[in-house]
């Protein structure tokens, strides 16, 4: 078991690393691959309730490695730990095949809380280098977390986190705009692009009505009551007779 699992991280780094020329290679010089070898012994000193030995075993890997696992973490054969200096994985964290995790990645905890409190990484999930996953909640397959984002939600299959805090900007390669998908729904940023799109919205509808007054002003002169759409009122019969032409000089000669 211990050797199948050794062959299915030297796979997954042949897989993910362009530089790695052959596995003898790989076997020798990877710390990713080191580490998560001692890891498997620790955590099975761990399961058998040898825990002060696990951690021993753990303290040293992180010595030589430069990559801190918990002895309890569950990690699936077939993960790739690029270059590992910085890596820190808690204690109930969960990574399956396929997941690619580089240097200054955290899958932490949020708090003191006893149970689940640290990720679990569905397949073929990429942690890029210095970002943070930090709470019990599950990411979800084929997901890339961007450089230095600090995810503190759960993340959908196929999605591109980026940010601080993380938001989701992609799925499946599509740009997404949903405010649910959002990881913090307290963004000041989200709310500013909000107000800058409302502000954007009234100068267009502005400019479209100057455009129309405009062209009216070019056709000719627009009294007020046609400017606002209204008929003009009739004169009464009064003053229609009254201001008819020859009424001055009729009324002298009377």
């Amino acid at each position: 078991m211990w050797f199948k699992s050794l062959r299915a991280d030297i796979a997954a780094a042949k897989k993910n690393d362009p530089a790695a020329r052959n596995k003898l290679e790989i076997l020798l010089t990877y710390s990713g691959v080191h580490a998560l070898s001692h890891h498997r012994f620790a955590n099975f000193l761990y399961r058998i309730h040898l825990r002060l030995l696990a951690r021993m075993v753990s303290q040293c890997s992180k010595f030589f490695t430069g990559i801190e696992i918990h002895p309890a973490a569950k990690i699936y054969p077939g993960v790739f730990i690029d270059h590992g200096s910085g890596v820190v994985i808690g204690e109930t964290a969960e990574i399956h095949t396929g997941t690619v995790i580089y240097q200054g990645a955290t899958l932490g905890g949020t708090g003191k809380e006893h149970g689940k409190r640290h990720p679990t990484l569905m397949e073929n999930v990429t942690v890029s280098a210095g970002a943070k996953i930090l709470g019990g909640f599950v990411v979800g397959e084929g997901a890339k977390i961007g450089a230095g984002a600090v995810v503190l939600k759960e993340v959908p299959p196929h999605a591109t986190v980026v940010g601080v805090p993380g938001r989701v900007v992609r799925v499946r390669g599509e740009k997404v705009c949903e405010p649910d998908l959002c990881q913090d729904k307290t963004d000041p940023y989200l709310d500013a692009r909000k107000e800058l799109c409302n502000l954007r919205t009234r100068v267009c509808e502005l400019e479209k009505k100057l455009e129309t007054l405009s062209a009216a002003c070019a056709s000719g002169p627009v009294s007020p009551a046609e400017g606002a759409g209204a008929p003009a009122p009739e004169p009464a019969r009064g003053e229609e007779s009254a201001w008819a032409p020859g009424a001055e000089e009729e009324e002298k000669r009377a």
